[in-house]
């Protein structure tokens, strides 16, 4: 039951008020129905607009340990410490019933250098808080801030910033092969080069295992690409101490925000940096000034976009492809066999995929697998076969012969490339993973002989 001092008409809480605010910096009433209503929706863009709470602390989300909610369901008084911007309040809260609807009747106390202790006691106090604070969010390994920090503080801010997503690249390979202390210090190599470029009004955040989100206030696009690209590449220059034979690479994809949270800045940063696991050589940023890909030609220029084969007699058919995948990808033709062989011959394993129609002048596509197949091509250069020769025997032959998947005409555009894009991505991972086990091979080798002629 409710203390009878404690219910009472709004005068007499006003009164009562106006004796409290002699002693207390701050003394407000907070509606207990809309303390309910918002445990309800917290998540509610109209209850966050009514509630008196957000706008008092500069809030942009539910206070996760709310006194006055306490209060109004325990029916007492409670209290605790919050920060308002660079002060700090002691609060009170009680409940209290006014003329027989719920409120909690809150005071604020600012604590300064002559309230409750001394002016040691309270930097005392204040550099424990902080350091509290700090430890709360940092990522124990790399010292970067943590998943919690970018939760609790940073993904319903808005404003200008750049904002990007960095994954280690093969993350999981150097835990699998060379054990978890390699990926430890694969991870805290990364932290440290990243630290080197960016400002101290910055913030770096461990997003996931190996992914860190950056988030750059008030920074150009064309200041915001120069610098994720100069990252990158350091970051590839830089050695893993204890592991010098892990190559160290990392894709970004980086977008600029304006009125939009971070949140939504990140999740459109997040699919431009799996573009970027195509274009291993650049930072995927958004709107990137043509200025720079001018200067930096050997980071920027298309050369350095997937190569895609299309090999067709059918000039409408190969226009067609290269309409669906020019934006994404450098495309080269040939208008039968023959000149596939041509084409191959000249950029071997930078080819990255071949689009390969059946039914072709002079060398059919069957001919041009069964050369793939005589010169170890297939094995490295996958092939996707587009055809109206829909037979069973023709596909079970293309797949007997190395392709990798068989679209028939008429087609999807979005599947074709939808296919290509995932094709593409799973043989350049294939390559990395190929590379990467023929270093360990060769170092054991070393290892070995170095062993066998002491």
């Amino acid at each position: 039951m409710t203390d009878k001092k404690d219910c009472m008409t709004m005068e007499q809480a006003e009164q009562k008020m106006e004796c409290l605010r002699e002693v207390f910096s701050i003394v407000r009433l907070v509606d207990g129905e809309m303390l309910e209503k918002r445990a309800e929706h917290s998540a509610d863009a109209d209850v966050m607009e009514m509630c008196q709470c957000y706008s008092f602390w500069n809030k942009a989300k539910p206070c996760e340990n709310c006194i006055s909610m306490k209060s109004l369901r325990e029916k007492k008084q409670a209290a605790k410490l919050e920060f308002l911007d660079s002060d700090i309040f002691q609060v009170f809260s009680r409940y209290v019933e006014i003329d027989g609807k719920p409120y909690v009747m809150e005071m604020l106390k600012k604590l300064d250098e002559d309230t409750l202790i001394d002016a040691v006691g309270y930097g005392k106090m204040v550099q424990k808080l902080s350091v509290y604070n700090d430890k709360l969010y940092r990522d124990a390994l790399t010292g970067a801030y943590n998943r919690r920090y970018y939760e609790d503080e940073i993904k319903h801010v808005k404003g200008k910033a750049g904002v990007a997503i960095l994954d280690v690249d093969d993350f999981k390979l150097y835990n699998d092969m060379r054990g978890h202390h390699a990926g430890d210090m694969a991870l805290i190599t990364v932290v440290e080069v990243i630290r080197q470029y960016i400002r101290k009004t910055d913030k770096l955040i461990r997003y996931g295992g190996d992914e860190f989100l950056l988030l750059l206030p008030e920074i150009d696009s064309e200041n915001f690409a120069r610098k994720l690209n100069k990252i990158k590449k350091k970051i590839a220059e830089t050695s893993v101490p204890g592991y010098e034979r892990i190559k160290l690479s990392v894709s970004i994809g980086g977008v600029s925000a304006t009125e939009e949270t971070v949140e939504e800045a990140v999740q459109r940063a997040d699919k431009r940096m799996y573009l970027a696991k195509m274009y291993k050589n650049t930072a995927m940023v958004e709107g990137m000034d043509q200025k720079i890909a001018e200067e930096d030609h050997d980071e920027h220029t298309d050369i350095l976009k997937p190569r895609i084969l299309i090999v067709d007699d059918s000039k409408i058919n190969r226009e067609l492809l290269t309409e669906i995948l020019q934006d994404k990808y450098q495309i080269i033709e040939a208008e039968n066999g023959n000149e596939c062989v041509e084409k191959l011959e000249k950029y071997g394993n930078d080819i990255a995929l071949i689009l390969l129609d059946i039914v072709m002048p002079k060398m059919d596509g069957f001919a041009v697998l069964e050369y793939m197949n005589q010169e170890q091509w297939i094995d490295d250069i996958p092939v996707i076969v587009i055809s109206g020769e829909d037979s069973e025997e023709s596909i079970w032959r293309a797949y007997e012969a190395g392709a990798v998947d068989y679209i028939r005409r008429p087609f999807d555009m979005r599947i074709v490339y939808q296919r290509v894009f995932n094709m593409i991505k799973l043989y350049a991972k294939q390559r990395r993973l190929v590379k990467i086990l023929t270093a360990q091979i060769e170092e054991r080798e070393n290892l070995s002989q170095i062993s066998d002629k002491s």
